[in-house]
C-alpha cells in the first residue's frame, strides 16, 4: 500500500550505518511501505504534497550543491548586489525631489514596513529550501509562476543593465586622455564652451560639452528620431559591451567559488571610492551649497503620495527584492546560518550607503552650481544624466580631473558588476535546479553560461544602436514597475496565508537553531508586516503605479514615447507577473478531484521540501529517525534489503 504523505523508508543498522541510512531516507523521498495503512512519520509531514513521479529525486540530490567559502563572502555578494548604480544616481536625486531631508522619513517607513520583512522572507526560503527561484517553490507549487516571473524580471533586468557598464567602459577608457574629452580645456570643445557661457547669460539652452560627448559621441542620438527609428550599431559600444559580458562570464565561471572571491574587492572600491570623493568633495568652494540643497527638509511634501511611492520604488529598486537574485544567494549558505542577522546588516548597510553617497554627489555638484553661478537645481539630474552628464561635467571642473574620472568610472563599473551578479546568478541557479545534470558536467556548465552571456549580448545589440537609449528607458521603466510589485504581492501572500506564516517562522528558527531570545521576539513583528502591513502597503503602491501610468507619458528628454511603446513596455510587466497565473493553472491542472481539492493539494508542500537541505551531516544526524515498516512485529531494513526492493510508484495524489 502506497502512503501519500510519509517519508522514505530506509533502514537504520546498529552502529556507524544509521547516519548513512538516515541520510539515504533522505536521498530517496520514496513513500513508506505499510501493512496497516499507518505511518508514524506522516504527523510530521501531513499535509504534505507528492513529488511527481517522473522526477528523479536520486539524482538530483546526489549532486554536490556548492556553499560560499564563508559568511563574508555572501554577505559582501548580496551587499554587492543591493548597493549597486541606484545608490549612486537614484537616491540623491529623489531625495532633493522630495523635500530634501524629509524624504527619509516615507524611506525609512517603508523600509522597515515592506523592505526588511520582504528582504528576510527571500534569504529564509532560499537559505531553508536550498534552491533557486522556480524549485524552491516546492513549498507551494500552485505558486511556482513566481519564480519563473521573476526569471523573466530577472532576464530583463540583465539585458539593459549591462548596457550601464558597457557605457562606464567607454567612459573609463575615455578618462585617461588629458584634457577629459568633454571638458572645457579640450580644444574640440573651445567653441562649445564660449556659446556655453553665452548661452548662460542669455537663454541658458546652450548646450555643454558633457551633453554634447554624452548624446553624440557616445549614444550617437541624434541620428535617431525615436523608438521606432533605432538606427545602425554603435561598433564602439559593442565592444565594450562584449568586453562587460566577458568579464561577467569568467568571474561567474566557477559558480559562488569564483564570484565569491571577486565581491571582496567589487564590494568594497566603492566605499573607498566614495570616501576619498566626500573628503575631496568638502574642501571644494560650494559643497555646502550642494549639502544644504541636499538635507534642507521641505515638511510639506509630506502630504504627497509620489513621495511615498518613490520612498517604496527605491527601497525595492535598491534590496534588489522580487528579483531572484537574494534568494539564489541565500540558497547557498549553511543551513545553521543566521538570516536574521545578515538581513539587518545588509539592510542597514544599504541604505546607510545610498545616504552616504549623496553626500559625495551633491558636494561636488554644490562646487559645480558655485562655478556656474546656479542653483544646484539647475545641475542636478537623474539616471543617466547624473551619471553621465551631471557628475562628468562636475570631475571636468576638479584639479586633477583625469585621475577623480577614472576613480569615479571605476567605481560605476564595480557596483554595476556586482548587482549584475546577483541578477546572473538568480537565473543561472533557477535554471540549474531545474536541470541538475548540468552541475555534474564542468563542460556542459561552461557552455550553458557561455550561450547564457552571448544571448544576452546579441539582444543587447538593440540598447547600443543610435536609438538604443529609447529601448533602454523602455525596459528600464517597465521591466521593474507593477510586475515585480505583483510578483512581491503573491509571494508574501502565498508564504504568509498557503504554506503558513507560523510554519514559515518555526522554518527561520529552525535554522537559526540556537535562536537568542531577541530573534523571536523580532519575528513577532516580521510576522505582522508579512501577514497584513506589507501586502496593504504593496497594494497601495501598485494602485498608485497604475494611476501614474495612465496619467503621464513615458519620454526621454524632449522625446515623447508613442502609445505603442508604452502597450510594448505594458507587455512586458504583463508577461512577467502572468506567470503566476499560467503555472497556477498548470499546478491544479495535474491534480484530481474537484477543484477546491485540486487547489488544496496543490499550495501542499512536496514531500522533497523539507528534506532538501543536507549541508549538515551533524543536522541529519539529529533530526532523522530510522523509519520501520510497521506490521504485527517489526522488521528492521538494512541497506542491502533497501536497494533490493522495487517500489510501486502508484499514482500521485
Amino acid at each position: 500500500m502506497r502512503e501519500e504523505g510519509g517519508k522514505a523508508a530506509s533502514g537504520s543498522p546498529a552502529g556507524g550505518h544509521s547516519a548513512a541510512a538516515a541520510q539515504n531516507s533522505l536521498h530517496l523521498k520514496e513513500p513508506a511501505v505499510t501493512q496497516n495503512g499507518h505511518n508514524p512519520a506522516q504527523t510530521a509531514s501531513q499535509g504534505q504534497g507528492v513529488d511527481s513521479p517522473t522526477q528523479n529525486p536520486i539524482a538530483a540530490s546526489t549532486i554536490p550543491r556548492e556553499q560560499w567559502g564563508g559568511k563574508y563572502e555572501f554577505l559582501l555578494s548580496c551587499i554587492g548586489y543591493c548597493v549597486g548604480l541606484g545608490n549612486v544616481w537614484r537616491f540623491p536625486y529623489l531625495c532633493y525631489r522630495n523635500g530634501g531631508g524629509v524624504f527619509l522619513i516615507p524611506y525609512f517607513i517603508m523600509l522597515f514596513v515592506a523592505g526588511v520583512p520582504l528582504f528576510l522572507m527571500e534569504l529564509s526560503l532560499g537559505q531553508y529550501g536550498a534552491a533557486g527561484p522556480i524549485t524552491v517553490w516546492k513549498c507551494c507549487p500552485l505558486l511556482k509562476g513566481i519564480g519563473i516571473g521573476m526569471l523573466c524580471v530577472s532576464t530583463l533586468v540583465c539585458l539593459y543593465y549591462n548596457v550601464i557598464i558597457a557605457w562606464t567602459f567607454y567612459y573609463l577608457g575615455s578618462s585617461f586622455q588629458s584634457p577629459l574629452p568633454w571638458s572645457c580645456d579640450a580644444i574640440a570643445n573651445a567653441a562649445v564652451c564660449s556659446n556655453v557661457t553665452a548661452g548662460n547669460s542669455s537663454s541658458g539652452r546652450a548646450r555643454t560639452p558633457t551633453e554634447i560627448f554624452w548624446n553624440e559621441n557616445v549614444l550617437g542620438l541624434v541620428n535617431s528620431e525615436g523608438l521606432h527609428d533605432p538606427g545602425p550599431v554603435r561598433w564602439p559600444l559593442a565592444l565594450c559591451l562584449l568586453a562587460a559580458w566577458i568579464i561577467i562570464f569568467l568571474c561567474m565561471l566557477k559558480g559562488i567559488r569564483s564570484s565569491g572571491k571577486v565581491v571582496y574587492v567589487t564590494a568594497t572600491f566603492p566605499y573607498f571610492v566614495l570616501i576619498v570623493l566626500i573628503i575631496r568633495g568638502a574642501t571644494l568652494e560650494g559643497s555646502l551649497q550642494g549639502i544644504a540643497f541636499y538635507l534642507t527638509p521641505d515638511w510639506a511634501r509630506l502630504a504627497n503620495a509620489q513621495v511615498w511611492n518613490d520612498a517604496a520604488s527605491q527601497i525595492f529598486y535598491s534590496l534588489g527584492i522580487g528579483v531572484g537574485g537574494l534568494l539564489s544567494m541565500a540558497s547557498y549558505n549553511k543551513f545553521d546560518n543566521n538570516v536574521i542577522r545578515d538581513t539587518i546588516v545588509i539592510t542597514t548597510g544599504n541604505c546607510c550607503t545610498s545616504f552616504f553617497a549623496g553626500f559625495a554627489i551633491f558636494s561636488i555638484l554644490g562646487h559645480m552650481a558655485w562655478r556656474k553661478g546656479v542653483s544646484v537645481g539647475e545641475v542636478a539630474d537623474t539616471g543617466p544624466g547624473l551619471a553621465f552628464v551631471a557628475y562628468p561635467e562636475a570631475l571636468a571642473l576638479l584639479p586633477g580631473s583625469v585621475f577623480w574620472s577614472i576613480m569615479f568610472f571605476l567605481m560605476l563599473f564595480m557596483l554595476g558588476v556586482d548587482t549584475l551578479f546577483g541578477n546572473m546568478e538568480g537565473i543561472t541557479t533557477a535554471v540549474l535546479d531545474e536541470f541538475p545534470q548540468l552541475r555534474q558536467n564542468t563542460l556542459h556548465k561552461c557552455l550553458f553560461l557561455g550561450s547564457l552571456c552571448f544571448a544576452f549580448y546579441l539582444m543587447g545589440l538593440l540598447l547600443v544602436t543610435e536609438g538604443g537609449i529609447y529601448w533602454f528607458t523602455l525596459i528600464d521603466s517597465f521591466s521593474t514597475s507593477f510586475g515585480l510589485i505583483i510578483i512581491t504581492l503573491f509571494m508574501c501572500i502565498g508564504i504568509s496565508f498557503f504554506y503558513g506564516v507560523n510554519q514559515f517562522c518555526q522554518d527561520i528558527i529552525d535554522m537559526i537553531r540556537h535562536c537568542p531570545p531577541w530573534c523571536t521576539k523580532v519575528l513577532i513583528y516580521f510576522e505582522a508586516c508579512w501577514v497584513f502591513f506589507t501586502p496593504f502597503l504593496l497594494l497601495f503602491i501598485l494602485a498608485f503605479i497604475f494611476i501614474e501610468m495612465y496619467n503621464t507619458s513615458l519620454h526621454y528628454g524632449s522625446y515623447v514615447y508613442p502609445r505603442w511603446g508604452k502597450a510594448l513596455g505594458v507587455c512586458m510587466g504583463a508577461t512577467c507577473c502572468l506567470q503566476i497565473l499560467i503555472w497556477a493553472i498548470v499546478a491544479i491542472s495535474k491534480e484530481t478531484g474537484t477543484l477546491k481539492d485540486r487547489f488544496q493539494k496543490a499550495i501542499r508542500p512536496l514531500n522533497s521540501w523539507r528534506v532538501n537541505n543536507l549541508n549538515s551531516t551533524i543536522r541529519v544526524a539529529e533530526h532523522m529517525e530510522p523509519e520501520r515498516v510497521e506490521a504485527p512485529f517489526t522488521v528492521t531494513l538494512t541497506d542491502m534489503d533497501f536497494h533490493a526492493m522495487t517500489w510501486e510508484t502508484g499514482s500521485q495524489a
